[in-house]
């Protein structure tokens, strides 16, 4: 006979490795968006990066919040990957071309500091999808076939 184990408590997500991650590519994607106003760059330079940092924002609070427990209709995981991979793509393009041209300091440092966020943007895509593979059935365990009898 199987004895319950009690459910361990889960951390908070701003405590989690995943949440240190998310937070710090909000914070760059920020910084670097706050460098292209300041530089006054291209228009694309700075909606690409205000779209990183609206749509991190929006999956740092449906965590916080606990959102993706409460709407069971969409795979929350899934669009997670896709948003860091279309994020860490936008923001290595924009990066590297805010780099080329080394117009002034602040688009530099907007072009290095994205550079950074898209790094942590693929770090948190594999995080992710890391935790995917770990538990790719939900809750069933798994049991061997000599523990039934």
């Amino acid at each position: 006979m199987q004895t319950l184990k009690p459910k361990p408590k889960s951390r908070p997500f701003c405590c989690s490795v995943k949440g240190h991650v998310k937070l710090l590519r909000l914070a760059l994607a920020a910084t670097s968006m706050t460098f292209f106003i300041l530089a006054q760059a291209p228009e694309p330079y700075i909606v690409i990066t205000g779209f990183e940092v609206t749509s991190t924002f929006f999956f740092i609070l449906l965590y916080i919040l606990r959102l993706d427990r409460l709407i069971r209709c969409l795979f929350w995981p899934l669009l997670d990957i896709i948003n860091s991979v279309v994020a860490a793509v936008f923001m290595i393009v924009v990066s590297v071309l805010a780099l080329i041209p080394e117009t002034t300091i602040y688009t530099v440092l907007g072009g290095v500091f994205g550079l950074a966020a898209s790094v942590f943007s693929i770090a948190d895509g594999a995080l992710i999808y890391r935790k995917l593979l770990l538990n790719p059935g939900g809750p069933y365990q798994k049991t061997d076939a000599h523990d039934k009898l």
